[in-house]
Protein backbone atom coordinates (compact mmCIF):
# COMPACT_ATOMS: atom_id res chain seq x y z
CA UNK A 1 0.00 0.00 0.00
CA UNK A 2 1.72 3.26 -0.81
CA UNK A 3 2.36 6.11 1.40
CA UNK A 4 3.16 9.45 2.04
CA UNK A 5 7.02 9.82 3.45
CA UNK A 6 7.48 12.69 5.83
CA UNK A 7 9.87 14.64 7.59
CA UNK A 8 8.84 16.26 10.31
CA UNK A 9 10.90 18.92 11.85
CA UNK A 10 14.02 16.47 11.75
CA UNK A 11 17.41 16.87 12.80
CA UNK A 12 20.41 14.55 12.18
CA UNK A 13 23.82 13.77 13.43
CA UNK A 14 26.68 11.33 14.02
CA UNK A 15 27.57 11.86 17.51
CA UNK A 16 27.88 15.67 18.77
CA UNK A 17 28.57 16.39 15.08
CA UNK A 18 24.74 18.25 13.66
CA UNK A 19 24.20 17.48 10.19
CA UNK A 20 21.17 18.71 9.46
CA UNK A 21 18.12 20.72 11.56
CA UNK A 22 14.57 21.35 11.19
CA UNK A 23 14.24 19.40 8.08
CA UNK A 24 9.98 19.15 7.03
CA UNK A 25 9.33 17.85 3.62
CA UNK A 26 6.47 15.35 2.33
CA UNK A 27 6.83 12.90 -0.55
CA UNK A 28 3.92 11.79 -2.20
CA UNK A 29 2.91 8.30 -4.14
CA UNK A 30 4.14 8.72 -7.79
CA UNK A 31 6.57 11.61 -7.54
CA UNK A 32 10.61 12.44 -8.02
CA UNK A 33 12.22 13.94 -5.33
CA UNK A 34 15.69 14.95 -5.57
CA UNK A 35 18.05 15.98 -2.53
CA UNK A 36 20.62 18.40 -3.76
CA UNK A 37 23.98 20.19 -2.49
CA UNK A 38 27.29 20.85 -2.15
CA UNK A 39 29.48 17.33 -1.18
CA UNK A 40 28.82 16.60 2.54
CA UNK A 41 25.83 19.06 3.01
CA UNK A 42 23.31 15.61 4.24
CA UNK A 43 22.03 13.73 0.90
CA UNK A 44 23.17 10.47 1.85
CA UNK A 45 21.94 11.25 5.61
CA UNK A 46 18.47 12.08 4.36
CA UNK A 47 18.70 8.34 2.36
CA UNK A 48 19.59 6.47 5.45
CA UNK A 49 17.86 8.20 7.75
CA UNK A 50 14.39 7.72 4.90
CA UNK A 51 15.67 3.52 4.66
CA UNK A 52 15.41 3.66 8.78
CA UNK A 53 19.21 3.63 9.34
CA UNK A 54 19.70 6.60 10.96
CA UNK A 55 16.99 7.87 13.51
CA UNK A 56 16.38 11.47 14.04
CA UNK A 57 18.04 13.34 17.00
CA UNK A 58 14.81 15.09 16.88
CA UNK A 59 11.73 15.61 15.36
CA UNK A 60 10.17 12.44 12.81
CA UNK A 61 10.23 10.47 9.85
CA UNK A 62 6.83 9.05 9.26
CA UNK A 63 5.65 6.74 6.67
CA UNK A 64 2.38 7.10 6.16
CA UNK A 65 1.72 7.79 10.15
CA UNK A 66 4.22 4.98 11.35
CA UNK A 67 7.34 6.54 12.63
CA UNK A 68 10.06 4.78 10.02
CA UNK A 69 12.43 4.15 12.84
CA UNK A 70 9.79 2.07 15.41
CA UNK A 71 9.22 -0.41 12.26
CA UNK A 72 11.01 -3.97 12.49
CA UNK A 73 13.86 -4.54 9.71
CA UNK A 74 11.36 -7.20 7.74
CA UNK A 75 8.64 -4.57 7.74
CA UNK A 76 10.76 -1.82 6.72
CA UNK A 77 12.20 -3.68 3.70
CA UNK A 78 8.52 -4.71 2.73
CA UNK A 79 7.89 -1.22 2.70
CA UNK A 80 11.18 0.79 1.56
CA UNK A 81 13.54 -0.36 -0.85
CA UNK A 82 17.02 1.26 -1.67
CA UNK A 83 19.30 1.04 -4.50
CA UNK A 84 22.79 1.77 -3.77
CA UNK A 85 25.74 2.38 -5.55
CA UNK A 86 26.40 -0.50 -8.67
CA UNK A 87 30.34 -1.47 -6.39
CA UNK A 88 31.19 -4.14 -4.05
CA UNK A 89 28.49 -6.43 -5.36
CA UNK A 90 28.61 -10.58 -5.35
CA UNK A 91 30.40 -10.67 -8.40
CA UNK A 92 29.74 -14.46 -8.72
CA UNK A 93 25.83 -13.83 -8.33
CA UNK A 94 23.92 -14.56 -11.20
CA UNK A 95 21.65 -11.19 -11.97
CA UNK A 96 18.78 -13.41 -11.17
CA UNK A 97 19.78 -14.40 -7.85
CA UNK A 98 20.80 -10.79 -6.42
CA UNK A 99 17.21 -10.10 -8.11
CA UNK A 100 15.83 -12.44 -5.69
CA UNK A 101 17.79 -11.44 -2.88
CA UNK A 102 14.48 -8.26 -3.25
CA UNK A 103 12.07 -11.31 -2.13
CA UNK A 104 14.29 -12.38 1.46
CA UNK A 105 11.97 -10.17 3.29
CA UNK A 106 8.82 -11.73 2.22
CA UNK A 107 9.94 -15.72 2.60
CA UNK A 108 8.08 -17.60 5.24
CA UNK A 109 10.19 -20.02 7.85
CA UNK A 110 12.22 -22.02 5.69
CA UNK A 111 12.99 -18.97 3.62
CA UNK A 112 12.66 -21.03 0.09
CA UNK A 113 10.53 -18.77 -3.28
CA UNK A 114 7.62 -20.57 -3.74
CA UNK A 115 6.24 -19.48 -7.45
CA UNK A 116 4.30 -16.61 -6.73
CA UNK A 117 8.28 -15.42 -5.66
CA UNK A 118 9.43 -16.33 -8.97
CA UNK A 119 6.87 -14.31 -10.77
CA UNK A 120 7.60 -11.56 -8.78
CA UNK A 121 11.45 -11.67 -9.73
CA UNK A 122 10.80 -12.10 -12.95
CA UNK A 123 8.37 -9.45 -13.74
CA UNK A 124 10.63 -7.10 -12.20
CA UNK A 125 13.61 -7.90 -14.63
CA UNK A 126 11.10 -7.22 -17.13
CA UNK A 127 9.69 -4.01 -16.26
CA UNK A 128 13.88 -2.77 -16.52
CA UNK A 129 15.08 -4.91 -19.09
CA UNK A 130 16.89 -7.33 -17.41
CA UNK A 131 15.49 -10.27 -18.40
CA UNK A 132 18.10 -11.30 -20.67
CA UNK A 133 20.80 -10.58 -18.15
CA UNK A 134 19.45 -13.33 -15.82
CA UNK A 135 21.86 -16.09 -15.85
CA UNK A 136 25.16 -13.69 -16.46
CA UNK A 137 27.04 -13.38 -13.28
CA UNK A 138 27.33 -9.86 -11.55
CA UNK A 139 30.92 -9.76 -12.28
CA UNK A 140 30.84 -9.55 -16.36
CA UNK A 141 27.72 -6.66 -16.55
CA UNK A 142 28.26 -3.31 -17.17
CA UNK A 143 27.81 0.00 -14.86
CA UNK A 144 24.35 0.74 -16.25
CA UNK A 145 23.45 -3.37 -16.06
CA UNK A 146 24.18 -3.59 -12.58
CA UNK A 147 22.84 -0.41 -11.91
CA UNK A 148 19.37 -1.51 -13.39
CA UNK A 149 19.59 -5.27 -11.97
CA UNK A 150 19.88 -3.02 -8.45
CA UNK A 151 16.61 -1.21 -9.22
CA UNK A 152 15.00 -4.56 -10.12
CA UNK A 153 15.96 -6.11 -6.78
CA UNK A 154 14.19 -3.19 -5.21
CA UNK A 155 11.25 -3.79 -7.07
CA UNK A 156 11.43 -7.64 -6.49
CA UNK A 157 10.55 -6.56 -2.66
CA UNK A 158 7.15 -4.90 -4.00
CA UNK A 159 7.69 -1.52 -1.55
CA UNK A 160 6.08 1.27 -2.32
CA UNK A 161 8.83 3.59 -1.18
CA UNK A 162 12.29 3.98 -3.73
CA UNK A 163 15.54 5.65 -2.27
CA UNK A 164 18.39 5.76 -4.53
CA UNK A 165 21.84 7.66 -3.72
CA UNK A 166 23.38 8.82 -7.07
CA UNK A 167 22.21 6.18 -9.39
CA UNK A 168 24.27 7.69 -11.57
CA UNK A 169 27.31 7.68 -10.23
CA UNK A 170 29.96 6.32 -12.41
CA UNK A 171 28.10 6.04 -15.92
CA UNK A 172 28.17 7.15 -19.10
CA UNK A 173 25.65 9.66 -20.84
CA UNK A 174 23.64 7.14 -22.59
CA UNK A 175 23.45 4.95 -18.70
CA UNK A 176 22.15 7.82 -17.03
CA UNK A 177 19.27 8.73 -19.33
CA UNK A 178 18.34 4.73 -18.89
CA UNK A 179 18.46 4.62 -15.53
CA UNK A 180 16.76 8.16 -14.76
CA UNK A 181 14.11 7.33 -17.59
CA UNK A 182 13.04 4.51 -15.83
CA UNK A 183 12.97 5.64 -12.19
CA UNK A 184 10.51 7.86 -13.84
CA UNK A 185 8.80 5.23 -15.04
CA UNK A 186 8.42 3.46 -11.59
CA UNK A 187 7.10 6.85 -10.06
CA UNK A 188 4.48 7.87 -13.04
CA UNK A 189 3.38 4.79 -14.13
CA UNK A 190 3.91 1.99 -11.05
CA UNK A 191 3.25 5.17 -8.83
CA UNK A 192 5.87 4.31 -6.46
CA UNK A 193 7.27 7.39 -4.06
CA UNK A 194 11.12 7.75 -5.48
CA UNK A 195 13.65 9.70 -2.96
CA UNK A 196 16.99 9.98 -4.72
CA UNK A 197 20.34 12.07 -3.99
CA UNK A 198 21.69 13.20 -7.34
CA UNK A 199 24.80 15.63 -7.99
CA UNK A 200 24.00 16.54 -11.83
CA UNK A 201 21.55 19.47 -11.59
CA UNK A 202 20.72 19.23 -15.26
CA UNK A 203 19.65 15.79 -14.61
CA UNK A 204 17.57 16.76 -11.33
CA UNK A 205 16.03 19.52 -13.75
CA UNK A 206 14.75 16.70 -16.44
CA UNK A 207 13.62 14.15 -14.21
CA UNK A 208 12.32 15.53 -10.92
CA UNK A 209 9.10 16.79 -9.90
CA UNK A 210 10.43 18.44 -6.96
CA UNK A 211 13.92 19.51 -5.12
CA UNK A 212 15.23 19.79 -1.96
CA UNK A 213 18.32 21.83 -1.78
CA UNK A 214 20.31 21.67 0.89
CA UNK A 215 22.74 24.27 2.67
CA UNK A 216 24.30 24.60 5.44
CA UNK A 217 22.74 22.42 7.90
CA UNK A 218 18.86 23.16 6.49
CA UNK A 219 16.82 22.42 3.68
CA UNK A 220 16.95 26.27 2.24
CA UNK A 221 14.52 25.31 -0.96
CA UNK A 222 11.58 22.81 -1.21
CA UNK A 223 9.99 23.11 -5.08
CA UNK A 224 9.66 22.40 -8.71
CA UNK A 225 12.83 22.62 -10.42
CA UNK A 226 12.09 26.01 -11.61
CA UNK A 227 11.46 27.48 -8.57
CA UNK A 228 14.70 26.00 -7.05
CA UNK A 229 17.16 25.58 -9.86
CA UNK A 230 17.54 29.29 -10.28
CA UNK A 231 20.80 31.22 -10.73
CA UNK A 232 20.29 33.37 -7.50
CA UNK A 233 19.79 29.82 -5.07
CA UNK A 234 22.53 27.63 -6.93
CA UNK A 235 24.91 30.78 -6.87
CA UNK A 236 24.74 31.01 -3.34
CA UNK A 237 24.93 27.33 -2.33
CA UNK A 238 27.87 26.46 -4.44
CA UNK A 239 29.50 30.24 -4.39
CA UNK A 240 30.53 29.96 -7.80
CA UNK A 241 28.75 32.30 -10.82
CA UNK A 242 25.74 30.45 -12.45
CA UNK A 243 23.44 30.67 -15.42
CA UNK A 244 20.47 29.64 -16.15
CA UNK A 245 18.29 29.17 -19.07
CA UNK A 246 15.79 27.23 -20.19
CA UNK A 247 16.63 23.58 -22.03
CA UNK A 248 16.02 23.98 -26.16
CA UNK A 249 14.47 20.65 -26.53
CA UNK A 250 12.90 19.94 -23.22
CA UNK A 251 12.30 23.25 -21.92
CA UNK A 252 13.35 22.55 -18.51
CA UNK A 253 15.87 24.22 -16.69
CA UNK A 254 19.53 24.22 -18.14
CA UNK A 255 22.42 24.69 -15.52
CA UNK A 256 25.76 25.76 -17.04
CA UNK A 257 28.73 26.97 -14.77
CA UNK A 258 31.31 30.27 -15.26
Amino acid sequence: MSAALRFVAAAFGYGERLILREVTLKLEPGEVLALVGPNGVGKSTLIRAASGLLAPQKGQILLGEAPIARLRPDERARQVAVVPQATGLPEAFTARALVAMGRTAHLGWFGREDAADQELVAQAMERTATAALADRPVGTLSGGERQRVLIARALAQTSALLLLDEPTAHLDLRHQEEVLRLVRSLAVDDGLAVLLALHDLNLVARFADRVALLSDGRLRRLGSPTEVLTAEELAAVYGMEIHVTAHPIHGSPLILSG
